[in-house]
């Protein structure tokens, strides 16, 4: 195969796992839905209302660029086929994107005013203020 043949091959390896990536959080969605309340539903939910928020952040006037990086980057990791752990692994495949967000969450909500961290989540409010405590109050 020459050159040109291989990158073609290449971007269609990279839109697979990006579609299988996208399909399988749509399959969670859909049976997160139907969980009942508690740990579980509220593990499923959480890497897309990661998503959400991040691009809600990146829009804000009133996120500094520091945070604003941070979380591009956390989005990004996510978004990203390559993982340290593969998506496929039953339960631990997300726990390195889980990480990932989880820190650049703490290291933007040290930058970000609470209310804003608050008003960009779309998750149950629970769940942002076990991630970062100092929300609450702030």
């Amino acid at each position: 195969m020459d050159a040109g043949a291989l990158a073609v091959r290449g971007l269609q390896v990279a839109a697979l796992a990006a579609a299988a990536t996208v399909v399988s959080w749509a399959a969670l969605a859909m049976l997160a839905a139907r969980l009942p309340p508690g740990l579980l539903k509220e593990a499923a939910g959480f890497l897309p209302a990661c998503v959400t928020l991040v691009r809600r952040l990146r829009a804000d006037p009133r996120v500094p660029r520091r945070a604003r990086i941070a979380v591009v980057l956390a989005g990004l990791w996510v978004l990203s086929p390559i993982d340290l752990l593969p998506e496929f692994l039953p339960v631990i495949g997300p726990l390195d994107d889980v990480v990932v967000v989880a820190l650049a969450l703490r290291y933007a909500a040290r930058h970000v005013p609470g209310d804003v961290l608050r008003a960009a989540w779309p998750g149950d409010p629970r769940v942002l203020e076990r991630l970062l405590p100092h929300t609450r109050g702030s």
